[in-house]
């Protein structure tokens, strides 16, 4: 086992004390500073990726990876190469030798560390999981030394008050400032921010989306400015403009039931009629109230109708999303929930953000894909998360005006069209936080969480979920709606033309196209002989051929 390997089992160790823990990591501090200094070299893959050439990791994933934090590893990794220019592919930053921030022999392992989180922050943006767990792992005496380097530049600014955020505590020396300008402490070409509030202190302007207590960030990707380029909040107001008012209504009612069953089939229910109504009034009235506890108290009794088999309400115990082995019942997590004791602190962080965002020019579709799926990594209820994850985005989307023009935005329903890639998404970040969350079988064949997890639910890294948020956005502008319009309009005429011919009742219509696509434009012999045995065979024919000609054209 080397260094790095018991530091990491050490921690593991509860026994410990802290005066235990400091002599240890003094010991082995020369083995972490020389890691630090040189990157983590690899060959052909780093934590189970495969690398696109060889060299040395830096940034925020060499400091995890030196210092064994106990967090996944980075979504994005920075690679010092042979390459000549700096470039991208997939998760992975490629960086000329020029760019290694400490390859310094006999550095001291705050300048060491310091180099590197200046490197991270300049090119990966800020990750507040790492800052967090660093946090924890750095004493006084080395947080003082790591501000003090450079202590009036922009980034010793940064780091000093990403430190002091986190902890809640302040350094006992401050430099003076009174001669600096203030700086965003978030990149804005890096990653989304709010606008922001002064901090005096550091002369940092503090344009974090969200609060200490809940603040996953986004990756300001070339996926997602595409996706803001298509301004598909306009595309969508101007192909409404051009249909009337009453198709408008009747679409609305039609995306709202299919949108709420949407939702239900996603957990794998099949819910009656009423309750998938009862669902879809709710999410009819998304953005008409504020975002509260007690507003999510609301929305699970409306999802749960028969709470016999339920404990309503913030959850009492641990919880996860799994199987359980057939034998034994033990449990089989894909997703482990958050603590209970702390879903109060995260739920009060999360509406805190909510409201920051609401009130800030923030993306839309990238402050809902921050609440609604931190919301469901949280997953503060027994039952019903989904569903209200799903309801939360029509609510932000809803309250920063995407979703207007008084018709519901079905993005539950694209969602189901990608239920694959839906689950993809969760399990991407599910998955690799089961290496680091100790647990244990309760009586009842829950789990029950032994380790502080609080920092995994409010500081993750939410641009996979965004992505996939923006791509269903997109596909509900560019194909749910307009297919449902089509759809009636289509409808319309066939009805137009059924009670031309033959006066046909409403009904009767609604139960023969029914019949007509169930059978890909054909009456089947049974249904014909059973409720349309009055037409005759020309008749036949002719229904047929007219709705293959107003239902199947281009």
């Amino acid at each position: 086992m080397n260094a790095l390997d018991s530091k990491n089992e050490f921690f593991k160790n509860k026994s410990c004390s802290s005066l235990h823990l400091w002599m240890y990591i003094i010991v082995n501090q020369p083995f972490i500073s020389i890691m630090l200094q040189l990157g983590i070299e690899i060959n052909d893959s780093f934590e189970g990726m495969a690398a696109p050439a060889s060299g040395h990791i830096v940034g925020y994933a060499a400091i995890v990876k030196s210092l064994g934090l106990r967090v996944p590893s980075p979504q994005i990794i920075s690679l010092i190469t042979h390459a000549s220019s700096r470039s991208e592919i997939g998760s992975w930053l490629l960086f000329p030798k020029a760019y290694h921030p400490t390859e310094i022999a006999g550095e001291t392992f705050e300048v060491a560390l310091y180099k590197q989180l200046v490197f991270a922050i300049k090119y990966e943006g800020i990750n507040l999981l790492v800052f967090s767990q660093l946090a924890k792992w750095l004493n006084k005496e080395q947080v003082e030394k790591l501000v003090a380097i450079e202590p009036t530049g922009q980034y010793s600014r940064k780091i000093w008050f990403i430190l002091e955020w986190i902890t809640g505590e302040k350094t006992e020396t401050a430099p003076d400032l009174s001669k600096r300008s203030y700086v965003k402490l978030v990149d804005e070409t890096l990653q989304y921010s709010v606008e922001g509030e002064k901090s005096p202190r550091h002369m940092i302007i503090n344009n974090l989306p969200g609060n200490r207590n809940f603040c996953p960030m986004v990756r300001r990707t070339e996926l997602l400015i595409a996706y803001e380029n298509e301004q598909l909040e306009e595309k969508k107001r101007d192909y409404l403009s051009g249909v009337t008012k009453e198709i408008i209504q009747r679409t609305s009612a039609f995306l709202l039931l299919k949108d709420s069953k949407a939702s239900f089939t996603i957990e794998g229910e099949s819910p009656k009629s009423t309750r998938a109504a009862r669902w879809g009034k709710a999410i009819g009235q998304a953005g008409m109230h504020e975002l509260t506890k007690e507003e999510l108290n609301r929305l699970q009794q409306i999802v749960i109708e028969d709470s016999r088999f339920v404990d309503m309400g913030f959850r009492k115990q641990g919880g996860f999303i799994g199987e359980h082995e057939r034998s034994t019942g033990e449990p089989i997590p894909n997703h482990i929930s958050a603590k209970w004791e702390d879903l109060d602190e995260l739920t009060d962080g999360l509406i805190a953000a909510n409201n920051l965002m609401l009130n800030d020019n923030i993306n839309a579709v990238i402050a809902a894909a921050s609440i609604a799926f931190g919301f469901v990594f949280i997953h503060p209820f027994e039952d019903g998360n989904g569903r209200i994850h799903r309801y939360l985005i029509h609510h932000i989307l809803a309250k920063k005006g995407f979703a207007n023009n008084n018709i519901i935005f079905p993005v539950s329903s694209s969602i189901l069209d990608h239920i694959d890639n839906y689950r993809k998404v969760l399990e991407s970040y599910s998955q690799p936080l089961l290496d680091f969350i100790e647990w244990e079988e309760t009586h009842d064949h829950n789990v029950s969480v032994l380790n502080d997890t609080k920092d995994y639910y409010r500081y993750f890294d939410a641009t996979r979920q965004a992505e996939f948020l923006f791509y269903c956005v997109k596909d509900t502008v560019e194909n749910v709606i307009p297919n449902e319009v089509q759809y009636l309009k289509r409808y319309d005429t066939f009805k137009a033309f059924l009670e031309n011919t033959f006066e046909m009742p409403d009904n009767k219509v609604s139960l023969l196209v029914r019949f007509l696509e169930q059978n890909k434009g054909s009456l089947s012999k049974i249904k014909r002989e059973k409720t349309f045995s009055i037409f005759t065979n020309d008749e036949v024919k002719q229904i047929e051929g007219t709705y293959k000609n107003i239902f199947e054209r281009e």
